[in-house]
């Protein structure tokens, strides 16, 4: 059995920030840290005192993590960033609503007492002899301290207080990782028993030394369990203050998921249930776990549990009938077809991630160039007078301020110089388009057609399919390139202006041009000609788009969303020489070459067409951590530790372009090697250079790592591997809160309420009516479902019991 930890984060917006710049703006950023390890940095919003970046990420973690923060800087061109604020959140504060915290929260001053990181390696003895009790504490050694100094590191020395008395250690310079090994030894003094306190400080040979952290233990503890071994260093207390609001705040969604793995064979009823589920009748179902799961989650949940649906039924080679059946329900009780998939029902909440699993690398085939082109090109693009800056082009030009009439023939030039390629693309992308989503939009197509067979309703079936594709799928990439791995950072607010016209152009291109002319943006009407000629060509994109052979997935069951040969990541990485001499300089010392990630190999070249490959297996691969940033005087950079077989270890160091490729290097090398056996417990932070560790200082190459391994603390993204286990866990956990609605069926009440969000028009999803035989077979099916839940709360008791040492109180049950 294993257990299971992720943090889903949302950082959305910011609010009130403080002016860091002459202009009387900011340009800020957010960092998120997890116990001091950086896992994520939005992009830049430039010249923003309310930024909004709407960034999610999901964080695996460890199940010992301590507390998340977030901190808000201002990018600045010339010099160190500006720090702004923090927030700081606990584990406990996080897990105390299951639901997580959706809040606005001010951010506070980021206090030098209060930024502690690390630990310490304790080992304490209590002992007496004829001249009374004495303590005896053994500071061995110290890892991942704050760096304090210029350099990146730290001279840290520990500072002892019991009682009265006050001991220090020796002063290790230049190390972030001290190896002190001293027993200091403090008798007791008369008076009431003393807690002991150690404090960890950076020796600073001008001005007052830095504080590193403390830890502290109560007499009680002292004398009954003396503490021995690795204790995390903590802040003074109340060194933390709040700021009152006046740095502003941010608007952040954290959600903290533990959860408990049970064997594969514990999931199969549930799991076959849900197989049997999707390939039964829709309509007049009300008591499978599908119709339970779909009445009863809402809001973040939905979107949630779609996901893990979505790859569940695709783990199984069953996405195909799961999204019919949900589309079936959906269109039966929809009465008026222009509110088909218009909420976010699980239907489609469904869909929407089903083209984000299996079709992200069509959508970057198609968009990226003109993404590119727009970012690069940087041009001014306007259409709404009230939003024109006629003095700009006075600016550009030396022909004198050009009328509104002048900037809307440039700006319908340049928006329909972008649009027509992507029109083009689009359209042209059917024999690129998976063969997946194009099944997918062949059952749809033909669903939706049946239940809206009147001449009146005949473009209803091309705007089920295009406002998936078009409205959910490619305008929100071109709106927002950055949260579709389009590009690095989010657009300017010129940039963004531009992107927001094309969006909505493409926009209207999936709502096959049916609002053209309507609503308050009559100021579009110079780029409705161009639209109304595309109109044709996107019917026939959709025609061709749904004329696929096969109605279910090739291949059967999928292992996984890659084949392991398929790269997960590329790019270019500077990779420092093989046993390059110290005395390099680090500009030669480091090469630039091209990687590739699969699941088998980490393979690179000096360019991407260069035929000759070197290759590092991903089964040698033993840890893969961050370098700080003192081993080489550079940042970004990464280790992948491999060791073939029983031979020596080998390290290969590669520096990234900034924190977020680090980021995502290290994520995915680490889910690549994730079922590697023998993977380390702990690495050195540096390098072996000039003869010793620059991390800890230790002269011999083959000593002891000192630093731990974050091999647990991976980013999730599309690319994830297939986990039934966990995905059907979830599943599980939804259905427990439907348990009592089931019961109420199985005992014979019919009518159950249908979700607040449905609309007006829809059926009240009640039994009402249903014949006496399905009325039959629906209580049959709850109690099916009843049943098989109930197995799994006693899987999970009896595992809980075994973990706890004592004897399950009967058989475990599969």
């Amino acid at each position: 059995m294993a257990k299971s930890s992720s943090l889903n984060i949302r950082v959305v917006e910011g609010r009130a920030l403080p002016a860091k710049d002459v202009s009387g703006s900011s340009d800020p950023y957010c960092i998120v840290k997890v116990d001091d390890e950086v896992v994520a940095r939005t992009a830049t919003v430039w010249r923003s005192l309310s930024p909004f970046w709407g960034e999610e990420y999901t964080v695996h973690l460890p199940l010992d993590f301590h507390h998340l923060a977030f901190y808000v800087l201002d990018e600045d061109t010339v010099g160190h960033d500006d720090i702004i604020g923090k927030i700081s959140l606990s584990r406990e504060a996080i897990a105390v609503d299951p639901r997580g915290i959706d809040s606005w929260i001010n951010l506070s001053r980021v206090d030098p007492d209060a930024e502690v990181q690390g630990e310490v390696h304790l080992a304490v003895q209590m002992q007496e002899d004829a001249q009374g009790r004495c303590l005896r504490c053994h500071v061995l050694k110290a890892r991942d301290l704050a760096p304090r100094d210029l350099s990146g590191t730290s001279d840290p020395f520990a500072r002892v207080f019991w009682g009265s008395q006050t001991l220090e250690t020796s002063i290790i310079k230049k190390t972030r990782f001290p190896h002190w090994d001293e027993v200091l030894e403090l008798r007791e003094t008369p008076g009431a028993p003393s807690p002991l306190r150690v404090e960890l400080w950076d020796w600073d040979m001008v001005g007052k030394d830095d504080f590193l952290g403390m830890v502290e233990f109560p007499p009680k503890v002292l004398q009954q369990n003396p503490p021995n071994g690795w204790f995390r260093l903590l802040p003074f207390p109340g060194a933390e203050e709040g700021s009152g609001g006046s740095l502003g705040a941010l608007r952040l969604k954290v959600r903290l998921v533990e959860d408990r793995v049970l064997p594969s064979r514990c999931y199969q009823p549930l799991l076959q249930l849900l197989m049997e589920s999707a390939l039964g009748p829709a309509e007049e179902d009300f008591s499978s776990p599908l119709a339970v799961l779909e009445e009863l989650t809402l809001g973040d949940c939905r979107q949630d549990l779609a996901t893990k649906l979505v790859k569940l039924y695709f783990g199984q080679g069953l996405a195909g009938p799961f999204l019919d059946y949900l589309t079936r329900r959906e269109l039966a009780r929809t009465t008026d077809p222009n509110t088909l998939f218009r909420s976010n029902s699980l239907a489609s909440k469904s869909m929407e991630q089903f083209m984000k699993l299996v079709g992200m690398p069509y959508l970057h085939e198609v968009l990226k160039p003109v993404i590119s082109r727009v970012f690069e090109e940087k041009k001014y693009i306007e259409l709404d007078p009230c939003k024109m800056d006629l003095g700009r082009t006075k600016r550009l030009s030396f022909k004198g301020t050009s009328s509104e009439e002048h900037v809307r023939e440039a700006s319908l030039g340049l928006l329909t110089g972008y649009l027509g390629p992507i029109v083009d693309a689009i359209v042209g992308s059917v024999g690129r388009c998976p063969p997946a989503m194009r099944r997918a939009f062949k059952q749809l197509h033909r669903r939706v057609e049946e239940r809206f067979p009147r001449a009146e309703h005949k473009d209803v079936k091309y705007l089920a399919i295009s406002g998936f594709l078009f409205l959910r799928f490619f305008a929100p990439a071109i709106l927002t390139p950055k949260l579709f791995d389009l590009r690095d950072q989010h657009a300017d607010p010129q940039t963004s202006r531009s992107l927001l016209l094309l969006a909505k152009a493409v926009q209207s291109l999936g709502n096959l041009g049916q609002q053209l002319g309507q609503g308050k943006e009559l100021w579009m009407a110079p780029l409705h000609p161009f639209l109304l000629q595309s109109i044709s060509c996107v019917r026939d994109f959709l025609d061709r788009l749904v004329d696929v052979e096969g109605e279910e997935e090739a291949g059967g069951p999928a292992k996984a969303l890659v084949a392991p040969s398929v790269p997960v990541r590329e790019g270019y990485l500077l990779k420092r020489k093989e046993e390059a001499p110290a005395s390099l300089a680090t500009c030669f010392a480091f090469k630039k070459r091209y990687f590739w990630l699969s699941g088998e190999t980490l393979s690179y070249s000096k360019s991407p067409e260069w035929q000759t490959r070197s290759s590092i297996p991903v089964s040698h691969i033993r840890a893969v951590e961050r370098v700080e940033e003192g081993a080489f005087q550079l940042p970004h950079v990464m280790q992948v530790v491999t060791q073939d077989g029983s031979g020596p270890l080998h390290t290969t160091y590669l520096q990234c372009k900034n924190v977020n490729d680090l980021n995502q290097w290290l994520s995915a090398l680490r889910k690549a090697s994730a079922p590697n056996p023998d993977k380390l417990a702990s690495c050195h932070a540096g390098a072996f250079r000039s003869s010793r560790w620059t991390c800890c200082l230790q002269a011999e190459r083959s000593a002891a790592g000192c630093s731990r391994t974050h091999s647990a603390v991976t980013l999730g993204d599309w690319r994830d591997p297939l986990d039934p286990d966990a995905e059907t866990q979830m599943v599980y956990r939804q259905l427990l809160l439907g348990r009592d609605q089931l019961r109420m069926k199985l005992l014979g009440d019919c009518s159950m309420d249908t979700s607040p969000e449905e609309d007006a028009g829809k059926d009240s999803g009640s039994m009402e009516g249903t014949c006496p035989e399905a009325l039959d077979r629906q209580r049959e099916a709850a109690g099916r479902l009843l049943e098989v839940l109930e197995d799994l709360d006693r899987a999970h008791e009896d595992f809980q019991w075994q973990e706890q040492g004592k004897v399950a109180p009967g058989p475990l049950r599969p």
